[in-house]
């Protein structure tokens, strides 16, 4: 059973089928964030560092940490701000962080400055990508997580994603990585552009825990992408993807529903033991004005209630 050990400079953590979810913290990422962008390059870090905290205090397991600012300003060094970044996120807070950028020499100038042991998102199947970023995984013991897309893009057929794991995998082991230290990501469609989307990542989920051994990441938000009330799509994918085996998602830990569903499928999924988590989160928990409690159901005409009513009532 894949064991992946990530940790900051004295914390340890494991991503497992047998584990807690692994929530990864999406928001220090200047992607789609002009603002924050901006700042970044202008040398204000106050968002990243407010981004940090409250995502810990959130429940976040890692944060992802992102410096990608070339929409804002063409002629950023990416390595010299990831760098910038990674070191003050370390300091602030004591968990795991995922290195995350598309360009080679960012990734190994922050592994040379990341404490504990990182994971790195990512490599791809593109076989430019695979003799780039491999050899730094093996230099520097860390995990990195695996996109299925290679030279042909992103494929709607989720055989040829397994395919194109499975590869990144094999090469992996060429170098002496272990499947251990591979977290596939099967990439997430937006279930309102490709109605087949969630049962595609179901599947792969299935195949990639049986055949491959290996723990599995997403980008959970992808699901939703261009529709309505997203976070109650989000909330809903958390515990259908967790059943098919996902052991890990960057995503906003800073939405109180979907981390919800996190903390129950947990329970539900046997990696709570004894509702202990739960009951400490929980326990002083106040339902809101919209969620209140239903009045209990009227008696019947015989003076007794209907036994589905009977189970269910104020605490439902």
């Amino acid at each position: 059973m894949a064991r992946t050990i990530v940790a900051s400079a004295t914390r340890e953590i494991v991503i497992g089928f047998d584990q807690p979810f692994c929530v990864i913290g999406e928001r220090i990422n200047p992607t789609g964030r002009k603002k924050l962008a901006a700042e970044m390059v202008e040398g204000n870090f106050e968002t990243v560092k407010a981004d940090a905290l409250a995502q810990v205090a959130a429940g976040a397991t890692m944060l992802d940490v992102n410096a990608g600012v070339t929409a804002v300003d063409p002629n950023a060094t990416e390595p010299a701000l990831l760098v910038k970044t990674l070191e003050m996120v370390q300091e602030l807070v004591d968990v795991p962080l995922s290195i995350d950028s598309s360009v080679t020499s960012a990734i190994e100038a922050a592994l040379k400055v990341a404490k504990g042991r990182p994971l790195v998102n990512s490599v791809t199947g593109e076989e430019e990508k695979l003799e780039a970023i491999l050899p730094l995984i093996k230099k520097y013991d860390v995990p990195v997580v695996a996109i299925s897309n290679d030279e042909t893009g992103i494929s709607t057929d989720p055989d040829v994603r397994f395919a194109v794991a499975k590869k990144i995998v094999e090469r992996a082991a060429d170098y002496g990585i272990k499947a251990e230290d591979i977290v596939v990501d099967p990439l997430v469609m937006p279930i309102g552009a490709m109605g087949t989307a969630g049962q595609q990542v179901f599947k792969l989920l299935y195949r990639l825990r049986n055949e491959l051994g290996v723990n599995t990441t997403c980008g959970l938000s992808n699901i939703s992408f261009g529709l309505p009330h997203r976070h109650g799509i989000n909330a809903a994918f958390i515990p259908m993807v967790i059943a098919s085996g996902m052991t890990s998602a960057i995503m906003n830990p800073c939405r109180p529903q979907e981390m919800e569903m996190v903390h129950a499928a947990n329970v539900l999924n046997g990696t709570d033991p004894d509702c202990g988590n739960w009951i400490m989160t929980y326990r002083d928990h106040q339902p809101s004005a919209s969620g209140a409690a239903a009045p209990a159901p009227a008696r019947a005409a015989g003076g007794r209630r209907g036994g589905r009513a009977a189970r269910t009532g104020a605490g439902a």
